[in-house]
C-alpha cells in the first residue's frame, strides 16, 4: 500500500509497504480521506516540539501525522462484533505517535476509537470528526456548567476549532456568537457558518465591552494558546474563559480579572466523538468548509506550504487519487 513517511524536517517519501492486518479489538480501514491536524504537522515539519519536554524523532512514523481519517471497514479483528466489513467509519481519537497513522491508504484503529458516520455526506464532511471531538469535550463541560444557552460566546482564533465552536455555541443556544481572528477569509467564513459578528483583534480598543449597548462577552473558548490571545480573551470575558488551544506560555490572570473562571481541556471520551457526530447528522455541525484544499499524498509538501502561509485552514489529502 501507499503509505507517506516524514525522513527528516522538511522531507518526505511515499513508500510502498505491506497492507497491516488487524488483531484482536483492531479494525482495518480503507482510508478515503484524511485531514491535517495543523499543530502536529507543521511542528512535525520543523521539528518545533509540540509540548514541553516532546520531541520529534526521524524518521517519523509510518503514516504520521495523518490522525483525522475517514474510510470504510475493510477486515474486522478478533473479538470485534459491533463493526463489520463496509461500514463507513471516522477514527475519533488518535493513538501512540509510535503506531502508524493514517497517511496512507490503509489505517489500523481500535474498533472503540472508529464511529459510524453518515453514508450521505463526502468525506471533507467527516474526516475531521476527531477535531470535533476534542471541541466536543469543551462544550459537554460549558453545557453542564449551563454558561452557553442565552448567553454572549466569543471564540478567539477562526482555524477549524474556531469555526467548529462557532458552530456548537450557535447549536448549545448562545444568544450571540462572536468570532476573533485577524485573518479577513476566516472572518467571513465564520460569519457564514452562524457567528453574528467577527472582529480584527488588533482593530479593537482596549476598551471592552465591544459594544457599548451590550455587557462583556459571558463564555469564551481561546483557540490559539499563546500569551496575547489568551490575555486578550481573559480581558474580554466576564464569566468563564475555556483554554483549548495548546498552551506554551505564561500569562497572567491580574486582579482586573475578577471572579473569571478559567477551565480546561478534559481530553477524549466517546460520548464527546457521539456528540459530535450527532451534530454533523442533525445539520448542526458542518466540517466540509474546514477543508479548504484538497490533494493527493504525493503533494504532502505543497500541503504544508498552504498551511504555514495560513491560505488554508486544512487540507484533505486523499491516498488512493494520482498526483
Amino acid at each position: 500500500m501507499k503509505c507517506l513517511q516524514i525522513t527528516a524536517p522538511g522531507e518526505f517519501e511515499i513508500l510502498d509497504v505491506p497492507v497491516p492486518a488487524p488483531d484482536e479489538g483492531q479494525v482495518l480501514m480503507r482510508v478515503e480521506a484524511v485531514s491535517t491536524c495543523v499543530q502536529w504537522d507543521l511542528h512535525c515539519w520543523h521539528n518545533e516540539p509540540m509540548f514541553l519536554g516532546h520531541q520529534f524523532r526521524y524518521p517519523y512514523t509510518l503514516g504520521r501525522c495523518g490522525h483525522e481519517a475517514t474510510g470504510t471497514i475493510e477486515a474486522a479483528g478478533a473479538g470485534v462484533t459491533d463493526l463489520r466489513p463496509g461500514d463507513r467509519v471516522s477514527a475519533w481519537r488518535d493513538q501512540s505517535e509510535n503506531i502508524q497513522g493514517a497517511y496512507a491508504q490503509f489505517y489500523i484503529v481500535p474498533a472503540v476509537s472508529a464511529i459510524r458516520v453518515p453514508e450521505c455526506l463526502p468525506a471533507q464532511a467527516l474526516a475531521p470528526v476527531e477535531m470535533a471531538m476534542c471541541m466536543a469535550t469543551v462544550f459537554r463541560m460549558l453545557r453542564d456548567m449551563d454558561v452557553l444557552q442565552g448567553r454572549i460566546f466569543a471564540a478567539t482564533g477562526l482555524g477549524p476549532a474556531g469555526l467548529i465552536a462557532i458552530q456548537m455555541a450557535r447549536a448549545e443556544g448562545a444568544a450571540e456568537v462572536i468570532g476573533f481572528d485577524p485573518l479577513p477569509a476566516r472572518r467571513e467564513l465564520a460569519l457564514q457558518l452562524g457567528a453574528d459578528a467577527c472582529h480584527d483583534p488588533s482593530d479593537l480598543d482596549d476598551d471592552i465591552p465591544l459594544r457599548p449597548d451590550k455587557p462583556r462577552l459571558q463564555t469564551s473558548v481561546d483557540c490559539v494558546g499563546a500569551k496575547q490571545s489568551v490575555e486578550f480573551t481573559m480581558d474580554a470575558t466576564e464569566d468563564v474563559v475555556a483554554l483549548f488551544g495548546v498552551q506554551r506560555e505564561d500569562y497572567t490572570y491580574a486582579p482586573r480579572h475578577g471572579r473569571l473562571r478559567l477551565c480546561g481541556y478534559k481530553g477524549h471520551s466517546r460520548e464527546a466523538a457521539e456528540y459530535a457526530v450527532g451534530l454533523i447528522e442533525q445539520g448542526k455541525l458542518d466540517l466540509a468548509p474546514l477543508v479548504t484544499h484538497n490533494l493527493p499524498l504525493e503533494r504532502y509538501d505543497e500541503g504544508t506550504a498552504l498551511l504555514e502561509s495560513r491560505q488554508a485552514i486544512k487540507v484533505c489529502y486523499w491516498p488512493w487519487e494520482s498526483p
